[in-house]
């Protein structure tokens, strides 16, 4: 049996819309408000009576990840993807419950964490490898690989803030991935790298998930959750809904996020048919949602042929008007 890499438990963040937190405030505020029984000035911050709103970015989440394996994290904007991730960083404090994090982890969260945008390539190298608790001994033994790996050798002794989005993913990926983290948090970071670099970070995300590596992982693209997760949580407003195979996760976020966005109706124009209803069916004629790469599905369409046609757009041989059922189907080659 598996020792467990991360336990979530209860967890909850809120945060506190239209509040002013402390550390907004400017020295000569707070001298201000110190001293404010004798100085009537300065007046009150405008924004302090504004109204507060609560927000709960993660509501009651509860799971555990065993070592070595690569889940996926999906859901749409502001579900707490990110949230989550930064709260397994220790980035975030959570507001209730508890996560625990058995093992070394590395996070690659934003383009440009944990950089000084004053300091060289190579200078970034030991001081994100010393943020992420490695030692120096460890950062020299491991330097040589991050340096190929993310191809900026001729770029290692400019300040990064001269380099490129891409340079900064590249560099930050390959210090994150080389340093032999037990566990590794990326959200969504890939995206911005070109097609060859994407391509080459898959490959080494999958060579550590094989040698036993725990893998959290949070993208939009749901090809790369397929390929690379063997397991997948939805989340939704900051709750667990759904957690389980990539696939039946992925088919359930599609069909979550397809609901009534695509009912749309348009005046009648002199059309000659109508669409009464769409689906999409595997091969076996399983209605589905979601299409795994170089799988074969059926698209099943239902029209109503309004007016005489030569050839209807459904199907040849119905030239009359009635209501008609298409199949058509295709192998899907992304």
């Amino acid at each position: 049996m598996r020792d467990t890499a991360l336990a979530v438990d209860g967890l909850s963040k809120r945060y506190r819309l239209g509040q002013a937190a402390p550390s907004d405030e400017t020295l000569r505020e707070v001298l201000a408000r110190l001293f404010r029984p004798r100085l009537p000035w300065p007046p009150q911050r405008r924004h302090s009576a504004r109204p507060v709103r609560e927000v709960w970015a993660l509501d009651n989440l509860s799971f555990t990840v065993q070592q070595g394996e690569a889940v996926g994290i999906l859901g749409a904007n502001g579900a707490g993807k990110s949230t989550l991730l930064r709260v397994l960083a220790r980035i975030t404090e959570p507001t209730l419950g508890s996560a625990e994090v058995f093992g070394r982890l590395n996070a690659l969260l934003e383009v440009g964490t944990g950089f000084h945008p004053e300091l060289t390539g190579r200078e970034n190298i030991y001081l994100n490898s010393a943020i992420l608790g490695r030692r120096h001994h460890e950062t020299r033994r491991a330097f040589e690989a991050i340096v190929d790996f993310a191809e900026v050798a001729p770029f290692l002794d400019v300040p990064v803030k001269r380099y490129s989005s891409g340079m900064l993913v590249r560099l930050a990926f390959a210090v994150a991935v080389h340093l032999e983290p037990d566990i590794l948090l990326v959200d969504e970071v890939l995206a911005v790298g070109d097609v060859a670099f994407q391509q080459k970070s898959l490959e080494k995300i999958e060579t550590l998930c094989q040698a036993g590596h725990t893998l959290l992982f949070v993208s939009h693209n749901l090809a790369l959750v397929e390929r690379v997760c063997s397991r997948a949580i939805l989340l939704e407003r900051g709750r667990l809904v759904l957690d389980g195979p990539p696939g039946v996760v992925i088919a359930r976020y599609l069909a979550a996020g397809m609901a009534g966005s695509g009912q749309v109706r348009w005046p009648p124009q002199g059309e000659v048919a109508q669409l009464l209803s769409a689906a999409v069916e595997l091969e076996d004629g399983t209605p589905s949602a979601y299409i795994g790469a170089h799988q074969t599905f059926r698209v099943h369409l239902e029209c109503l042929i309004l007016q005489p046609l030569p050839r209807s757009p459904v199907s040849p041989g119905h030239p009359h008007p009635g209501r008609y059922h298409g199949f058509r189907d295709h192998p899907y080659r992304p």
